[in-house]
């Protein structure tokens, strides 16, 4: 497997668990503060565990500002799904203008 995809795919798991460590809690409203932030950091070891690997493998065929732009789009492909599936939040369409504003700051990046 190319080593661009497997950087990717790794961004793509880490940025599940950490959009999971950084919101997911927001759905249990009356869980005591102590409990979203243990929980939270909890959930955040395994986004590290594939975040760490992500970077030292993509750091081989891309540049570290490119790695970062790739990890921003990623990120927000997680989080509308998330946001949608989980929180139940409306996708709208000025949201998808600021996506697409993200995908074309990517699509720079990598030309």
């Amino acid at each position: 497997m190319d080593d661009r995809l497997k950087a990717a795919l790794l961004l793509l798991a880490s940025n599940g668990f950490m959009t999971v460590a950084w919101y997911g809690h927001l759905r249990f409203k009356k869980a005591p503060l102590m409990v979203a932030i243990v929980a939270s950091w909890a959930i955040a070891f395994f986004e590290y565990c594939l975040q760490v690997p992500a970077n030292r493998i993509g750091y081989r065929v891309l540049s570290a500002y490119q790695l970062k732009i790739l990890q921003e789009a990623i990120t927000l492909v997680v989080f509308i799904v998330f946001a949608w599936a989980w929180l139940g939040e409306g996708f709208q369409l000025k949201y998808l203008a600021s996506f697409g504003l993200i995908l074309a700051a990517v699509v720079v990046a990598f030309r």
